[in-house]
């Protein structure tokens, strides 16, 4: 099982070198993969995922990034699809583009999107958003991407519920969040994604804070690699384990 980092975020806004080094640090560390999540208004700034990634990827040259994961409702399809492309140029084919649809109310707020029609929302932006990638093209809208670029990046679903058998049927692959649900729910969910012919399965924001015990964080991830994860995302919170000895966790 591969082990991947969140990125961020930042505490104090004079610490300019902050994401730069710290993608640098986990990149050296071993970790396989980086990533930014997103939330907005609440109470504290992440920083916004394709600025985050931009910084990671320009500092790094091997390991693969990704979004865990963008509220697809809160953007128009093409203004994300631009973001993507852009962040493609720089990145090449190590993005993984998690997409979700959102289940926080104030993030909706902080847009001016609409929270209570999010899903049917997220479903007609999928839409155009691989029509996009696929061509460059929707309706009256052209971004003329690089060739290159056309395809667009690994798409995959953060999701439960019956999103999970979708993820399996429609997407790359499949993110679970291990923040608040537990290591059991988790792995039920993936023996479902299995069930359903699911590829690539990614658990991700399993933080590790002052107070975490490595030893059980340790046989937890061994438990996510025997259910047959191909990945695991850490979050590694201030005052917590160093990045060495969270990268030791996976073998």
């Amino acid at each position: 099982m591969r082990l991947g980092a969140l990125l961020g975020p930042i505490a104090d806004p004079s610490q300019a070198s902050f994401l730069p080094e710290q993608a640098r640090t986990y990149a050296g560390e071993g970790f396989e993969s980086l990533w930014s999540a997103q939330a907005i208004g609440r109470g504290f700034m992440i920083t916004d995922p394709v600025v985050a990634l931009t910084v990671a990827a320009t500092v790094t040259d091997s390991v693969e990034i990704g979004t865990a994961v963008v509220q697809l409702p809160l953007y128009h399809p093409a203004a994300l699809a631009h973001r993507v492309f852009s962040l493609m140029q720089v990145c090449g084919d190590r993005l993984i583009l998690g997409v979700g649809a959102g289940s926080t109310a104030q993030d909706f707020v902080a847009f001016g999107r609409h929270y209570d029609t999010r899903f049917a929302d997220f479903n007609a932006g999928v839409r155009s958003l691989r029509a996009l990638f696929a061509t460059g093209k929707l309706g009256a809208v052209d971004l003329s991407p690089w060739p290159t670029l056309l395809g667009g990046p690994t798409l995959c679903l953060g999701s439960w519920g019956a999103g999970v058998e979708r993820a399996a049927r429609h997407y790359d692959g499949w993110i679970a969040s291990g923040a608040y649900r537990s290591p059991d729910e988790v792995i039920a969910a993936l023996a479902r994604y299995r069930a359903a012919g699911g590829g690539r399965a990614i658990v991700s924001t399993l933080q590790l804070g002052p107070k975490t015990d490595l030893g059980e964080m340790k046989e937890t991830l061994g438990r996510y690699a025997a259910a047959g994860f191909d990945d695991a995302v850490v979050m590694l919170m201030p005052g917590g384990p160093s990045a060495s000895e969270a990268r030791a966790l996976v073998g």
